[in-house]
């Protein structure tokens, strides 16, 4: 059988692979999925794609494929560990983290101002795939990012390093890394100016970069030579999507439960009544990542969260039988019972993902009284949230449980309402059609659409 292209997702813990014709001629078509434990303790990602490839050809009830285009996405082995290093936290540091989140890396180390031993020592502790430095507004502050790149430089890490900071440094940036190991890109200050983020620039290039230098799972090089096209993080493909579908229909937040992880992206600029008393900047598309909760790799932190009695009682069973499921539990839920334990995991991870992506009203008090400000994120003007990943799109209660988003709402929360429509990505191929839509965006807001089944 003869497909246009394949996408593979290679998670934490499954291993994905999309099929889709049709995009050569502007009628793209999903045609299937198919499935396979990642297996990365194996020491080889590439036993999952081709496990995953045999799971797609069964389900197509064909004995051979063959395609024009290999493209992919990737989040095992802890997927793109960077370092971030700044000047003051609330400003420039906040600005790159937020930048390379939202391309899809996992924050290792941030640190503000000046580095100390103890951070140098972590950092090479953590032996991350990308080093952002950034710091100081425009023709402002710059001797802390100066000695920040010397210090860096000096530990001959073989490590791509991006520059961000106070463009009155640039020059000086480059003749520090010049004779060094690292490569090094220069982009425009992640904040400019006082109170202005400006993260696209820095949130390019981390892909780039990650395209370019990183082989973060075991088996990643022969993936690698056998993708004809881009592999990006996929949380950054996730991203990718939801920017272009926030386009199409406006505000959203996508919320995507995995096995180790819960990442929440939101695409919106926020209300005007809370802009108006907001008191530090938000990026209008925003990343979080919660690493302790998933729904299989982290489950036992979660677990905890919700406590063993809760869950018996929540579930209707003894204690005894909790723990049995605990004991056995699966990558995927395969009986009713599973599955019921496999929500509570999954909605203990939304909310408290989504409490921890969203800002909150505050009230100071002066000497002329109380006064309401806000803080971080504001998801009030979202229109839709979108479910996507394992959990939010397989389990048989998942559109209850984005419903007690805004149910959860204390009443100072900056979370989504309660007329916010719940769509969910039934394909499961919002990661796939992120990185389909850096060559094929036309086609890939047509089959997200009727992911969504959005008319």
């Amino acid at each position: 059988m003869k497909i246009n292209i394949l996408v593979a997702e290679i998670g934490s813990t499954t291993t994905v692979v999309n099929a889709f014709d049709g995009i050569f001629n502007g009628r793209p078509k999903f045609l299937g999925q198919g499935q396979a434990p990642t297996s990365v303790l194996e020491g080889d990602v590439n036993i999952g794609l081709k496990g995953a490839i045999e799971s797609l050809k069964e389900n197509l009830g064909v004995d051979n494929i063959e395609y024009d285009e290999l493209i992919a996405t990737s989040s095992a082995a802890g997927g793109l560990r960077m370092t971030v290093h700044g000047l003051v936290y609330d400003m420039t540091v906040r600005a790159a983290k937020e930048a390379a989140l939202g391309a899809g890396a996992n924050i290792k180390q941030i640190t503000a101002g000046r580095l100390r031993r103890t951070d140098i020592k972590k950092l090479k502790e953590i032996n991350p795939n990308i080093i952002l430095i950034a710091g100081g507004v425009d023709y402002g502050e710059r001797d802390t990012a100066i000695d920040n790149a010397e210090k860096i430089a000096d530990l001959d890490l073989d490590v791509p390093i991006i520059y961000a900071g106070n463009i009155e440094n640039q020059e000086e940036i480059k003749e520090i890394f010049k004779d060094s190991k690292n490569k090094l890109y220069v982009v425009e200050n992640v904040y400019p100016k006082i109170d202005q983020l400006n993260i696209e620039p820095t949130r390019k290039v981390i892909q780039e970069v990650f395209e370019e230098h990183i082989i973060h799972a075991p088996g990643m090089t022969k993936v690698r030579s056998m993708v004809t096209g881009p592999i990006i993080p996929t949380p950054g493909a996730v991203m990718l999507s939801s920017k272009l579908l926030k386009e199409e229909i406006g505000d959203l937040v996508t919320i995507d439960v995995g096995g180790a992880t819960t990442d929440v992206h939101s695409v919106t600029e926020g209300s005007e009544e809370v802009n108006r008393i907001l008191i530090s900047p938000e990026p209008t598309a925003k990343r979080t990542v919660e690493g302790d909760l998933g729904a299989y790799v982290s489950m036992k932190n979660v677990v905890e969260r919700i406590g063993i009695e809760e869950l018996s009682k929540r579930l209707n069973i003894s204690e005894e039988q909790v723990n049995k499921l605990i004991e056995n539990h699966k990558p995927i839920p395969e009986n009713d019972m599973e599955k019921r334990f496999v929500e509570e995991l999954a909605l203990e991870a939304t909310i408290t993902a989504v409490d921890r992506h969203a800002g909150h009203f505050r009230h100071l008090y002066g000497p002329g009284g109380k006064k309401t400000v806000a803080e971080g994120k504001d998801l009030t003007n979202v229109k839709y949230i979108v479910g996507t990943g394992g959990a939010l799109t397989r389990l048989p209660n998942r559109v209850k449980i984005m419903k007690k988003i805004a149910e959860s709402n204390k009443g100072n929360d900056l979370y989504p309402n309660k007329e916010a429509k719940i769509l969910v990505d039934n394909m499961y191929i919002m990661a796939s059609l992120g990185v389909l839509s850096k060559k094929y965006p036309e086609s890939a807001v047509m089959l997200m659409k009727e992911s969504l089944k959005i008319d």
